[in-house]
């Protein structure tokens, strides 16, 4: 299969360099018999920087930037932890990404153009690649009914349609750094292409696993 993973930076960037080194364990393995994209997030590294710039008066296409930036980095980390399993580059296009793409080895990018998460990146990967699932890993276990970390009655939501999932993320506020387990334009790309799509807990580093092969306890979108 074509697998493209959405990696929350905040995730990676939260790791040591034994840590990291499990999650590049994971994805050789899986790239043992499916391709694999991974795209990266900036985590907390790139709200902080973003926060700083707002403070200092930045417009918002420049808050992205400096977003992208921090993908690029978290990025490089992962490519490190991966080695000789992964380019050693980071592609700036979706093109670029599939000419570096080769059978065992994991294509690592991050962000690509202002006003799109990482998800929205991962999504359009997806669709660039014709992939057969794509995987969220972020730093919630799926979607929720509300803000789990402000509504003690949120409840995890197992299984949605694109659609639902869409009109979710449509009340999600779009701006540099937000947090959200799907932002809107990521989730109108899942549904117009109809991506089956896993959104899972990233820190539990089976779930890379359990979210492209089945048996995972988050979201599935379908």
């Amino acid at each position: 299969m074509i697998l493209v993973y959405s990696l929350g930076g905040s995730i990676l960037a939260g790791c040591d360099a034994k840590s990291l080194q499990e999650y590049a364990r994971a994805l050789r393995h899986l790239a043992e018999e499916h391709q694999i994209y991974v795209v990266v997030g900036g985590g907390r590294i790139a709200r902080e920087y973003i926060e700083k710039a707002r403070a200092l008066g930045a417009p918002e296409i420049f808050c992205d930037l400096i977003g992208i930036g921090a993908t690029k980095l978290n990025s490089a980390l992962l490519v490190a932890a991966l080695g000789s399993a992964a380019p050693q580059e980071v592609p700036s296009s979706y093109a670029q990404a599939v000419r570096l793409a080769s059978p065992g080895r994991v294509v690592v990018m991050g962000g690509v153009a202002p006003g799109q998460t990482t998800d929205a990146v991962a999504a359009l990967l997806a669709e660039y690649v014709r992939a057969d699932r794509l995987i969220i890993a972020t730093s919630v276990d799926g979607v929720y009914t509300a803000d789990p970390e402000r509504d003690p009655k949120a409840q995890r939501i197992g299984c949605m349609t694109h659609r639902e999932l869409s009109r979710m993320a449509a009340q999600t506020e779009m701006k540099a750094g937000s947090r959200s387990p799907v932002d809107p334009l990521a989730a109108k790309i899942i549904e117009r292409s109809a991506i089956p799509t896993s959104i899972v807990l990233g820190s539990s580093i089976e779930n890379l696993k359990k979210g492209a092969l089945g048996g995972h306890t988050g979201t599935e979108i379908r």
